[in-house]
């Protein structure tokens, strides 16, 4: 038993073990993407994207044609001193997650409302309405 607490207490497995823990303690906030939700109305688009504890900072719009592109990136500083030892470390986090929405038509830019509240994002974007064409005889 004593050769085996020894076996998980020395480098480098007590340093891949503590790797594992501070991966499980924070995984990916934004893992595979944050949840949208895209309505339609007579006069717009309602897009609305759930973004919990992100600040308003952090969130990125994008508009390209008819896609809309939503980035959220997370850029902190991580210090530590271990006085005992006499170290210091340092880390630095970036984390990011995008999601783009194709629309069926062009986006202009200078039209679209974006409001963030709660931890939700809403974008409007206003429908161009195009014009009837008449068939000839």
């Amino acid at each position: 038993m004593k050769s085996m607490n020894e076996f998980f207490n020395e480098k480098p497995i007590k340093g891949f073990l503590q790797t594992m823990d501070e991966f499980f303690k924070r995984p990916f906030p934004f893992d595979a993407g944050f949840r949208i939700d895209l309505r339609e109305t007579d006069n717009e688009y309602i897009v609305t994207a759930e973004l919990p504890g992100v600040k308003r900072e952090q969130i990125h719009i994008h508009a390209n044609g008819n896609y809309l592109t939503i980035t959220v990136e997370n850029n902190e500083l991580e210090t530590s001193e271990d006085e005992r030892n006499h170290s210091f470390q340092r880390r630095y986090l970036r984390q990011h997650s995008s999601r783009t929405i194709t629309l069926p038509q062009s986006i202009n830019e200078k039209l679209v409302k974006a409001s963030y509240r709660d931890g939700l994002l809403q974008i409007k974007i206003p429908r161009i309405k195009g014009t009837v064409i008449e068939i000839d005889d």
